[in-house]
Order: structure tokens, then sequence, then C-alpha cells
């Protein structure tokens, strides 16, 4: 753990309560993860789950013939590796560096022995759990109903709002395969862009130079998924004070007997470590 960069710069670790902090800063590890390395493959034993602070992480899915599809991208705001929380041990997909940074990692054993005291913790992941399914929804309707650019719009405005700098590395190539389209349509959309002065783009960098011409050019889907990103998590499992007890009983995890398997998965893995 370093003092540097301090771990409440991610703002999941940022709204725990300092004691359950304090058990988990001596298994927080600072990293500096590099673009493009992997954090894991399809099928591998997940042994690590991450904290973003400056670096952005990204989940692909690969097809049979090759072709990669991002599912999702992950900056501060959030976690990779919440489907340990869900008593999934291996990876159904792949998790790689998008944008080079730091990162605070801890393993599955000492994350789940957090997350099983049914404290703030748990509910701050099934909370952030709740706003990235609310996400990959959202960017499914955006996909479907919305111009190439607007969307490339949203995309480069959620990087700048995850990063420190307003300098991109990404080719046209990836980013064609982050939005689901062929190089010559990204291609396009980013000559219009650069003649409205928005953005200038060489040799697999861009660089933001109008935030307001990015926002004026987005879809609508853009603010809906800051206000999500920019709301607790924890606000939305939001309940009655007299319901608390039994939430922590293990109603709010669909049930006691629900809990009591994945805790048993949890004691495997602890022993299996």
């Amino acid at each position: 753990m370093s003092s540097l960069i301090p771990p409440q710069r991610n703002h999941l670790l940022a709204a725990l309560p300092p004691a359950e902090l304090a058990r988990m800063l001596p298994h927080l590890q600072l990293l500096t993860l590099q673009r493009k390395q992997m954090l894991h493959r399809c099928g591998e034993r997940i042994a690590y789950a991450y904290f973003p602070v400056t670096a952005v992480l990204s989940i692909d899915y690969i097809l049979e013939n090759g072709d990669t599809a991002e599912i999702l991208n992950i900056g501060r705001e959030g976690l990779l590796g919440i489907s340990l929380c869900m008593a999934t041990h291996h990876a159904v997909e792949r998790a790689s560096v998008h944008t080079t940074g730091y990162a605070y990692r801890i393993g599955a054993a000492q994350l789940l022995s957090e997350f099983y005291r049914n404290g703030q913790l748990m509910r701050l992941l099934l909370g952030y759990t709740q706003q990235r399914l609310n996400r990959i929804s959202l960017s499914a309707i955006c996909n479907r109903h919305h111009s190439l650019e607007q969307r490339l719009c949203r995309y480069l405005l959620e990087m700048l709002d995850r990063g420190t700098s307003r300098e991109l590395e990404c080719t046209q190539e990836a980013l064609g395969a982050i939005l689901g389209v062929r190089r010559e349509g990204v291609t396009e959309a980013v000559r219009r862009l650069q003649l409205l002065g928005v953005l200038h783009w060489s040799r697999g960098r861009v660089r933001l130079l109008s935030r307001a011409g990015l926002e004026a050019h987005a879809c609508e889907c853009y603010q809906v998924l800051r206000k999500q990103t920019a709301r607790p998590a924890i606000a939305l499992l939001d309940l009655p004070a007299h319901l608390l007890p039994e939430r922590r009983a293990g109603l709010l995890v669909s049930g006691r007997r629900v809990v009591a398997e994945r805790r048993r998965s949890w004691q495997l893995l602890a022993e299996a470590s």
C-alpha cells in the first residue's frame, strides 16, 4: 500500500468505513499495469481482484473465429473480479489493461473473507454489480439506436472521465473492435470530428481538444451513464432500518441457502490457496 497513491482514489475503497478499509490495507498491493497486459484469460482461475486507480481495464469476449468484442471497461469507479463474489472462480472472459496506470490488487481469498463479513463491502459490491448490469443493458440499447459518431463520442468521454490525461493511446482498429464496426467507419467518424475541432488523431494517439464538443455530439446515453457512475453504489441498496438485520443474514443475496453455498465456495478457495 502506498501513501503517494492512496487506495481511496478508487471510489469503492473510498466508500468503505475506516475499520473495514484498515482490515484490507495489508492485503492491497499497488501495481503499475501496462497497456495490453493480460490479467486473466478465459477459463483461468481468478487469483486476484483489481481496484483501478488511474488504469483502465477491459473485459473482452473472444469469438470462435478469434475476433474479440469488448463487454465492459473498468476505471476508478469499480472493480475487476466481481464475479468472485458471485461464486464464480474461473473467468468466462478475458481481462486486460486498456490504459496504462495504477491499480490495487488483492488476493481472491482476502477479498472474499471481507465480503462475507456482511458489512459495507458486501453492500458496495452488490450495488456496483447492479450498476454494471445497468451499464451493459444501456450499451446494448445504444449500439442498436445511435450512430457510430455518437457512440464514439460517448466512449471517448467515458475514457476522459476515468483518466488523468486528455491524450489516449488507441488505434482505430482497436476502437472498431470496441464499438463493433469496421475500421473504415471509425476513420470516417474520426475525420468528421477532427474537422469540427473536437479531437486530433495521429499514429495511434487521440488528443481530446474539446470536451464540450464531445458532449454536444455524444448520444443521451453518456449523461445517463455519468449520473449512474456518480451515484454511490451503496445508495442502490438502501433499505428501511428494520430490514437491516435480515439483510445481513443473507436475504439480500437470494436467501440464506445461497449465502451458505457461497461461503462454502470461499472456504474451498481458501483451502486451495
